[in-house]
């Protein structure tokens, strides 16, 4: 078979007539001087109303786009406009033969409507969050007052009580605290979701700072009888490279819902040097010369009775957790949802290794260096 003969026998036409995408062939001028059914369907027009127009009508700038397409043989979205000046968005190809442009397009103006939705969703989450840190204080305010107002009187500072006096305070006291304590992590939440908090990277003792969190928790731990197993040994270098106080606002958090979990037995915080599988296995950038000193692992494991399977997803998430029939693990959920959002602002990772009745270990990889 004379293969030449068979192509050489092909309609050129019949093929660009029946491509599945829209074609336009433009002459140097930017004027339409063929066009396939395909083309006229996305213009809601006929072939014939295309023919002989300029491309630039229904098309801004559309002649100039194709040259750049061609050119840098890239696609191209822009806007385009039907005859009934509906705008449409399209993605545009291009290649120059002699002096004409052949040029292809497809309608994405689906797809482009639902990427403009989720950004004006992100769009509107951001403004939110940021609108509950700025009023962070008129809504905290109240119940610090009543918090504190009702312990005082507890303490007998507005004279004696009577036995149900002292029981309706005791109510309004340990409720009032419970939700100052959910607002401050909410809060905390939405402003690590906001726009408003970046990274403010310097030196510090990871070690030291660490013990100082540690300290701040013997209460919480001493009224469980539980106890701190503080391992570092695995560590070549203490000082690390990062935002002191959102790697102190993450380890708290890991703390306080281990402590939550456990109620006998140890709480072991291991702090060492990331080998590079952990790295790898994060997804997280690699540096070409990797050096296990680039980045801190911090594993905080508890004896608790540990999370199952469908516990595990969504964990970190509390937009997943509200959805649930069992509302309980919202809190952990907003605290560790924290974690999430400002491990990923240091360009780290976090996650957790658990079963049922083996406990559970929290890890967060973070880079050393900046």
């Amino acid at each position: 078979m004379n293969l030449a003969n068979v192509f050489s026998s092909i309609n050129s036409k019949e093929v660009l007539k029946n491509l599945p995408d829209a074609v336009f062939v433009l002459e140097p001028d930017g004027r339409i001087s063929w066009v396939n059914e395909k083309a006229a369907a996305i213009f809601e027009t006929v072939r014939n109303t295309l023919k002989g127009s300029y491309f630039d009508e229904i098309v801004p700038d559309g002649r100039e786009l194709a040259a750049q397409a061609a050119a840098d043989k890239k696609s191209v979205v822009t806007g385009a406009f039907r005859y009934d000046s509906k705008e449409i968005y399209i993605e545009i190809s291009a290649k120059q033969y002699i002096e004409q442009y052949f040029v292809t397009l497809r309608d994405v103006t689906p797809l482009t409507g639902m990427l403009a939705q989720v950004e004006h969703t992100e769009k509107v989450n951001k403004e939110k969050n940021t609108m509950l840190v700025k009023l962070s204080n008129e809504i905290k305010s109240p119940l610090q007052s009543i918090t504190g107002f009702s312990q005082v009187l507890l303490e007998g500072a507005g004279g004696d009580l009577t036995e149900k006096q002292e029981k309706y305070l005791k109510i309004v006291n340990k409720n009032s605290s419970e939700l100052l304590y959910f607002m401050e992590k909410l809060l905390a939440f939405s402003e690590a979701e906001s726009s408003l908090l970046e990274p403010e990277y310097g030196n510090f003792d990871i070690v030291k700072t660490l013990q100082l969190i540690m300290k701040d928790n013997d209460s919480a731990m001493f009224a469980k009888k539980l106890l701190f197993d503080f391992d570092f040994k695995g560590l070549k270098n203490k000082t690390i490279r990062s935002d002191e106080n959102l790697v102190k606002t993450i380890v708290q958090n890991l703390l306080e819902t281990s402590i939550k979990a456990t109620d006998t037995g140890v709480i072991t915080i291991k702090l060492a040097n990331a080998d590079s599988s952990h790295v790898k296995s994060s997804g997280i950038y690699t540096p070409p010369a990797f050096d296990n000193s680039n980045y801190v692992l911090i594993s905080i494991n508890d004896t608790g009775v540990g999370y199952a399977g469908h516990e595990l997803e969504g964990l970190f998430e509390p937009y997943v957790q509200l959805e649930k029939s069992n509302k309980k693990g919202i809190l952990r959920s907003i605290k560790l949802g924290t974690v999430h959002t400002l491990v990923k602002k240091l360009r780290g990772a976090v996650w957790v290794e658990s079963g049922i009745m083996k406990g559970a270990t929290f890890n967060v990889l973070l880079p050393a260096e900046q």
